[in-house]
């Protein structure tokens, strides 16, 4: 699996989340209702979750060291309520504890009030994303879509996106209550909207094994 994750930038491990699926959806449950996307810091049970085995264990078979630690979360729910769809793209920016303007680094922006920065893509190209899912995720319930093997081609140009994918392909991650999906986060991806009338909770954490250059550090969470 890991010299086709280096080729395609995707992996699904079935079943890796069961273990922590009731602490999961506990968390769920106590964060505000019907609303499409929560940034997650400074929550206990969150870090907890993700300092488990069943956590550790993926990352480990990804880097064979327990070198990545989570810089990001954000749980996602897409309900009758809260249904969007996302084009495809490439993630680029990172959550840092303030800004300090250096070479590089920007342009800069707030979300959730939380500071958000681009750094150099070499950055975005070492890390990793896991998709941990609390709801089946078939065809009709908006599964994330991947063009396989676009994380190695580098920062591209919104005007080329396109064309990356018809090049590349299109894989559909699709998952049951409890896996996980690992993704390049460089990736391109994209999501439609749900056809079915039921919750699509994901907990999307962003992980890195570097530093950031001081003064600049990681907000974590």
């Amino acid at each position: 699996m890991a010299s086709r994750f280096e080729t395609e930038g995707a992996a699904h491990h079935s079943g890796a989340a069961l273990s922590i699926l009731p602490d999961l959806l506990s968390l769920a449950g106590s964060l505000p209702q019907e609303r499409a996307g929560i940034r997650l810091h400074g929550n206990p049970a969150l870090r907890a979750i993700l300092a488990s085995d069943a956590i550790r264990n993926v990352l480990a078979h990804h880097d064979g060291t327990t070198a990545y630690r989570p810089v990001r979360a954000i749980l996602f729910d897409k309900s009758p309520a809260t249904n969007w769809s996302l084009g495809w793209h490439q993630d680029r920016t990172i959550v840092v504890r303030a800004r300090d303007d250096m070479p590089g680094y920007g342009p800069w922006s707030r979300k959730a009030g939380l500071q958000h920065v681009e750094p150099p893509f070499a950055l975005i190209e070492a890390m990793l994303t896991l998709r941990i899912h609390l709801d089946d995720v078939p065809a009709d319930n908006a599964p994330l879509r991947v063009a396989p093997g676009s994380h190695r081609l580098g920062r591209l140009p919104e005007q080329e996106i396109e064309t990356v994918v018809r090049r590349c392909g299109i894989r559909s991650c699709l998952a049951t209550a409890g896996d996980v999906w690992v993704y390049a986060t460089a990736i391109v991806h994209a999501s439609a909207t749900a056809k079915r009338h039921a919750h699509h909770r994901v907990l999307q954490v962003d992980f890195a094994s570097v530093d950031l250059p001081p003064p600049l550090a990681w907000l974590g969470v």
